[in-house]
């Protein structure tokens, strides 16, 4: 005589087979399994019973995809990833295949990454570079601008079309018409195209190269990505407390090593004879126009000047 627990067992594993019959008949007859037959017609009934989780989850990721909400939310098993199958015969027995295979709003957000990974940031704002740029913000925004903007889009267009060039761009310009947003703009579009990028904000790099004298290694380090990187952007030159260290061991380093390899890039709120003004003197040795002119002739031969013109978009604030 059988025991209850064996009874119930069977009952059990009744259910279960009546349940994965019922399974296999409901995704037998969806459209992309039916295709999928088609596609493979030895695709048969008993293998696909063999292989009904991996048929189920090819449709259900399917659906999903469908009615994607959004990468963040992807409810599939690998986020941003839907499974494909593949049939291939057997001396045995027919086989299934599944593969994740990356959607295109992964592929994208990678691709951002990637890009995101080739610039380095030195005391900017991450949101300038991060947030995406849109042809009113460009272009749109300020039509003042605009002969500024076209400039900029003929260096961008030419790097794209002649590879890096050994001339940078030098932006001047009043306080908030958009100078350092351009030189964004710019890194990020060349990211693009695999050009690695870094932007260094002058008035925080300068007061934190105080702290890196004590440091060798990581004043080394620094240097040498600023003098490495494809396109190197120093932002509101200028402004920072100038010193005849920061003058002629740092910058004069960084730019010497620059030249004719790659281009440097500067925003400024002063004209060049007025940077050279500024170079020339500093709060420990007084006025220095040599060494002004020496930084100078590793500045003005090897920039394109652009006037950028507008309002202040920073509002009231400098």
């Amino acid at each position: 005589m059988e025991s209850l627990g064996e009874m119930l067992s069977k009952g059990q594993g009744r259910r279960l087979l009546q349940q994965a019959e019922d399974k296999l008949r409901e995704v037998a007859t969806d459209p992309m399994i039916v295709k999928l037959r088609q596609k493979y017609p030895q695709l048969d009934y008993q293998t696909m019973k063999l292989n009904l989780n991996k048929l189920h989850q090819y449709v259900k990721e399917y659906e999903n995809c469908s009615n994607c909400p959004g990468l963040d939310k992807c409810p599939n098993d690998m986020q941003g990833h839907y499974s494909m199958l593949s049939v291939e015969p057997g001396e045995d027995r027919t086989r299934v295949h599944d593969q994740k295979v990356a959607c295109k709003k992964f592929l994208a957000h990678e691709a951002q990454q990637s890009v995101r990974k080739r610039i380095r940031s030195f005391y900017v704002d991450e949101r300038a570079l991060s947030e995406g740029y849109s042809t009113i913000e460009i272009i749109d925004k300020d039509d003042e601008r605009q002969p500024a903007v076209q400039q900029l889009l003929r260096y961008i267009f030419r790097t794209r079309q002649d590879g890096l060039q050994k001339t940078g761009l030098y932006l001047e310009g009043h306080f908030g018409t958009g100078k350092t947003f351009l030189m964004c703009y710019m890194l990020h579009e060349l990211a693009l195209d695999g050009y690695t990028g870094a932007i260094v904000y002058m008035p925080d790099f300068a007061e934190d190269l105080k702290s890196m004298f004590n440091d060798p290694m990581k004043l080394k380090e620094t240097i040498d990505i600023l003098k490495e990187t494809d396109l190197l952007v120093f932002d509101d030159m200028g402004a920072e407390n100038l010193n005849p260290w920061l003058r002629d061991h740092v910058m004069g380093a960084i730019l010497n090593y620059r030249m004719n390899r790659k281009p440097t890039f500067f925003t400024s709120n002063h004209d060049l004879d007025a940077l050279e003004k500024h170079f020339s003197f500093t709060s420990k040795d007084g006025d220095e126009e040599f060494k002004g002119r020496r930084i100078m002739d590793r500045i003005r031969p090897f920039v394109e000047v652009v006037s950028v013109s507008g309002y202040n978009k920073r509002g009231s604030v400098s």
